[in-house]
């Protein structure tokens, strides 16, 4: 990227994207490029570090969940290192973080990579299921109150 608003570095030989701190329309075509930039890296599993950004709109989401299917039709697999309360409760209600494994931090996501590859993990405080967003998420709208 010329300007390097999504720097794309090599850790412990996976390559890792630092997302802004907002991904909305007018940057998600820019890190769509340097997630491709990432996958061509021939490494299999690249990391999308979302541990600035505080914001990510529809078409952040589209373009994450696009890299995803992508890597994951070559075999590979795309992690997400969120930290951002407002960002994983956007991915919650959307179930996005049941389909892109997230993980609290990078050191995390790179362990991950390097056990067995699987992509069944989710964070470490008990997955999507013990977030609370989703546990009323998936409550009837009685059971709510």
């Amino acid at each position: 990227m010329q300007d390097g608003r999504f720097p794309v570095e090599l850790v412990n030989d996976v390559p890792v994207v630092a997302a802004p701190e907002e991904i909305d329309i007018t940057n998600a075509a820019e890190l769509r490029a340097a997630l491709l930039e990432a996958a061509a890296r021939g490494h299999g599993t690249l990391v999308a570090d979302l541990t600035r950004t505080q914001f990510c709109d529809s078409s952040g989401l589209h373009t994450l969940l696009a890299a995803h299917k992508r890597a994951q039709a070559e075999g590979g697999e795309m992690l997400l290192v969120i930290q951002g309360t407002p960002v994983l409760r956007v991915f919650a209600i959307t179930c996005v973080d049941r389909i892109i494994p997230n993980f609290t931090t990078l050191e995390e996501a790179l362990a991950q990579t390097s056990a067995n590859g699987s992509n069944g993990h989710r964070r470490a405080n008990g997955g999507p299921e013990g977030s609370p967003v989703l546990a009323d998420l998936t409550q009837e709208p009685a059971d709510r109150d």
